[in-house]
């Protein structure tokens, strides 16, 4: 069993607060030292009350999905012998209404762009790479724990030799 531990900060600042005009900009510590800006989203709080600036958790959520998805198809192209040179994933998340009227992530989509090394040997055919992205997104510990559908639609090319 593993735990992770995310400490979440907020103070009042002399604001009103019972008006729900105060600020939800905060901070989240890592346990490994980071530190973050953080604020409600400004599609659900407006700003000023949001800050654009920062990482809502419904981007988080988004980036969660889409770093552990990456790790785990990282893990696989390299115990399969492929040379990975970049990747990259402009994910999206869907905030609607779900099956019982509750706002919700109903849809998170990644985009991830492989790109691998031009060795013939060292790249794996769109197949291979369609069932690496399907290993990936059965083995990510976040898509396992989430009701949120996710689905991958993925590109890859092979650098040309320089």
């Amino acid at each position: 069993m593993s735990q992770y531990t995310a400490t979440i900060s907020w103070s009042r600042e002399g604001q009103k607060f019972t008006d729900n005009r105060y600020k939800r900009a905060h901070t989240w510590h890592f346990d490994g030292g980071e530190t973050i800006r953080a604020s409600s989203s400004p599609q659900v709080v407006p700003t000023p009350l949001s800050d654009s600036s920062a990482v809502d958790p419904e981007e988080a959520y988004v980036a969660a999905l889409s770093s552990c998805h990456m790790l785990w198809f990282l893990s696989i192209a390299a115990k399969r012998g492929f040379i990975v040179e970049k990747y990259e994933d402009q994910a999206t998340g869907r905030m609607e209404k779900n099956d019982i009227g509750k706002l919700a992530i109903t849809e998170v989509k990644l985009y991830p762009h492989v790109t691998y090394h031009p060795d013939p040997d060292s790249a794996p055919t769109k197949k291979e790479t369609d069932d690496m992205h399907h290993q990936a997104h059965k083995k990510c510990f976040i898509a396992n724990s989430v009701k949120t559908e996710v689905k991958i639609e993925s590109k890859m090319e092979v650098t040309a030799e320089k």
